[in-house]
């Protein structure tokens, strides 16, 4: 079914989308998408999908939709996130309340600074992204159990019982799975508990259509279905992880398990143009940035840039990008260790950095700017995206991740939880980059305790007070630019989810200093971009992030889900 898409001006609408779209038309077909006016589930997996629409089915609402979905790509989409890892869970609820929860992981008390340097003072950095030493303290799962028991309907352990049953039964073998199993295998290798289950006894990957069962993991879910969370964190599944750790050169302890907490935060907030844009604050990046981006480019006529000259309109948002990120390696950190301006997204501040574009060739940014009352500070109050809606006014974005493919790659023997490496997040040394070649300073240094910073960037857009869409992406720093891109061109262009998901993706994080484009982009665009000055990097469209989004028409009241089409997904409300 068909809906038109009425959630922002008729003006807009009217704006050609043939004149001012980004990519090719091949790029901006619609697919995996999914219209209701009940609800709306959005995931990387149609089980997963399928998942949490049975939970609203079982007498749930949006949260408990979120988490039975996000505890069941645990099970299907384990090499991207699941209750070994952490989350941003950002909620509105019936009642018009905004809560933020942080399940991001913290360093082990036994981290500290010069973690990963050794006795000669070289930097391992390899350690930071695979083995023992490579794991932060997970804190997705008390996450989610909290979200279910503050805002949801169900039990937490009726959540947990479907996607046990999934891993025990197991479920075949996606081509894209295969693709990540393969890619890793060496590493894999490494760690016995994970080489048996993702490799064959001859130590070649598991294929596309093999049939993938893990017994150890439903063994998990149904130890804490049944005994509470704290069978996880001050249990049999601490001590188990505790052990593996001490004989394996690891620091996380049973008391680290035993000390985690998640974090009650104030989402932040934008006005942008005539919607506001509500994102998850410190310990992530992803709402100031997706902000500050909004506010710079705010000071631009997009749309009529847009017709007159596509490319300008891209080197424009790619500029605000690239000012963004300079303030990303410089400013953000837990707010709980560092001292995090919250006028990085002030009005004012972003109209001095708009300054700063040349609208006609790229601009050397240096360094990070200097926004105004520093001492004016945030305080406390690879990765995958669920997007949930229902019609009662619950609406939910969760970022869940264990950071690269099968984070750490380790399996602690019997457990059957693949174990995040979130160490590879915080600043390791200066100047020296992460996985994502991110670099960092003093404020995301490593501290014992300390949460590291995150692009995870869930988002919840209202308009009018009510909310019009919610969204969020995977693809570590492409997370940011992927949520500013899809609101710049539904507010500003008026086109439509899947146009806006689908259109050819582009991303600039300062360093290194280059313009990723995907591939799909047309060719004389592309030459376009060259021709301000920007370096360009072409990649893959596997490689270019992936996004979920759910919006509903204000006059209608149908929900449309849509699942980016690069990657297999499902976007599914109940008839």
């Amino acid at each position: 079914m068909k809906t038109r898409y009425s959630i922002f001006s008729a003006a807009l609408l009217a704006v050609s989308i043939a004149a001012i779209c980004f990519a090719d038309a091949s790029a901006c077909q619609p697919t995996n998408v999914g219209h209701s006016k009940k609800n709306m589930v959005a995931t990387v997996s149609p089980i997963a999908t399928q998942a949490g629409l049975d939970a609203i089915r079982g007498g749930g609402n949006a949260v408990d939709a979120a988490v039975a979905a996000a505890l069941t790509l645990g099970v299907v989409d384990g090499y991207n996130s699941g209750i070994g890892g952490g989350c941003f869970i950002l909620i509105h609820t019936s009642d018009g309340q905004l809560y933020a929860i942080d399940g991001r992981e913290t360093a082990p008390a036994m981290a500290f600074q010069d973690f990963y340097r050794d006795e000669n003072g070289e930097i391992q950095s390899a350690q930071s992204q695979t083995g023992a030493r490579a794991v932060a303290v997970p804190g997705a799962l008390l996450a989610l159990e909290q979200a279910v028991s503050r805002h949801g309907r169900r039990a937490f352990p009726e959540l947990l019982e479907p996607a046990a049953q999934i891993a025990e039964e197991g479920f075949r073998i996606t081509p894209l799975y295969s693709s990540r199993i393969a890619r890793t295998q060496e590493r894999i290798k490494l760690f016995p508990a994970t080489a048996a289950l993702l490799l064959h006894e001859d130590g070649t990957p598991k294929l596309a259509g093999e049939l993938l069962q893990q017994r150890n993991l439903a063994a998990t879910y149904r130890n804490i279905a049944a005994n509470g969370t704290d069978w996880f964190y001050r249990g049999p599944f601490a001590k188990s992880v505790s052990e593996w750790m001490r004989k394996s050169g690891g620091a996380i302890t049973e008391s680290d398990f035993a000390n985690y907490q998640t974090v009650d935060r104030a989402p932040v907030a934008t006005l942008y143009r005539n919607v506001c844009v509500v994102g998850f604050p410190p310990p992530s990046s992803g709402g100031i940035h997706v902000a500050q981006i909004l506010n710079i480019v705010e000071h631009f006529d997009l749309a009529a840039i847009a017709q007159r000259n596509r490319a300008e309109a891209i080197h424009l948002i790619a500029e605000a990008m690239k000012l963004a990120f300079a303030d990303r390696a410089h400013w953000p950190g837990d707010p709980a260790f560092a001292n995090v301006p919250k006028s990085l997204i002030c009005k004012p501040y972003a109209c001095e950095l708009a300054k700063l574009i040349d609208p006609g060739f790229v601009s050397d940014v240096q360094s990070h700017g200097c926004p105004p009352n520093p001492a004016d500070v945030f305080r406390d109050r690879h990765t995958t995206h669920i997007a949930t809606a229902d019609e009662e006014g619950n609406w939910v974005a969760i970022t869940s991740t264990i950071n690269t493919t099968f984070g750490s790659k380790v399996i602690v023997p019997g457990t059957g939880v693949i174990l995040n490496n979130e160490m590879d997040d915080f600043a390791i040394a200066p100047g020296v980059p992460n996985a994502f070649d991110l670099i960092g300073a003093d404020n995301n240094a490593i501290q014992p305790g300390k949460r590291p910073l995150s692009s995870m960037s869930p988002t919840i857009v209202l308009k009018d007070g009510k909310p019009v869409m919610t969204l969020g992406a995977a693809g570590g720093p492409k997370i940011i630019t992927q949520v500013a891109s899809t609101i710049i061109r539904v507010v500003d262009f008026g086109m439509t989810p899947q146009d806006a998901i689908g259109a050819a993706r582009f991303h600039h994080q300062w360093s290194p200093d280059r313009l990723r484009v995907e591939s799909t982009m047309d060719e004389s665009l592309k030459a376009e971009l060259s021709s301000f000055g920007h370096e360009l990097q072409i990649a893959d469209s596997d490689n270019v992030g992936v996004s979920q989004l759910i919006s509903r028409d204000p006059e209608t009241g149908i929900f449309t889900g849509v699942h980016d089409p690069r990657v297999p997904g499902s976007a599914m409300g109940s008839e």
